[in-house]
C-alpha cells in the first residue's frame, strides 16, 4: 500500500531541519509547488563532485529515489545541467541542495 502523500514543501522544511540538526548547509535552490511538486536532491560532496536523486516510487508505491546523474558523483557544472533539464520539463519541480562531503544525510527510501 502507497505512503500518504506529503505536501512538497513541508517534505523540504523537514529535510531542511534534518539538515541543520546535523550541522550540514542546506538551500532551497528552486521552489515549486507547494503541494505537489517534484523533489530534486542535489547532494555536493564538494571537492570530489556531486549527484542528483529523483524523487520516485517503488512498485509498492513507497518514496524511493532515482541517480540521475548516473552511478557516480559528476562535476557540478554536469549536475547543475540536469537540474535545468528537468525544470524545462516539469517548472513545479522543488530543489534541495545538501552540502555533504562526508555522506552523513540518508535519504528516507531506497535508491532504485
Amino acid at each position: 500500500m502507497a505512503e500518504a502523500a506529503l505536501k512538497a514543501e513541508i517534505w523540504i522544511k523537514a529535510q531542511i531541519r534534518i539538515c541543520d540538526l546535523n550541522f550540514l548547509p542546506a538551500v532551497v535552490t528552486r521552489r515549486g509547488d507547494s503541494d505537489a511538486g517534484a523533489v530534486l536532491l542535489k547532494l555536493n560532496r564538494l571537492g570530489a563532485g556531486t549527484e542528483v536523486l529523483t524523487q520516485a516510487r517503488d512498485p509498492d508505491g513507497q518514496r524511493a529515489w532515482m541517480r540521475g546523474t548516473g552511478e557516480g558523483l559528476v562535476p557540478e557544472p554536469d549536475a547543475d545541467a540536469f537540474i535545468a533539464k528537468q525544470v524545462r520539463y516539469d517548472p513545479d519541480i522543488w530543489v534541495l541542495e545538501i552540502e555533504d562531503p562526508k555522506r552523513l544525510y540518508k535519504v528516507e527510501g531506497k535508491i532504485i
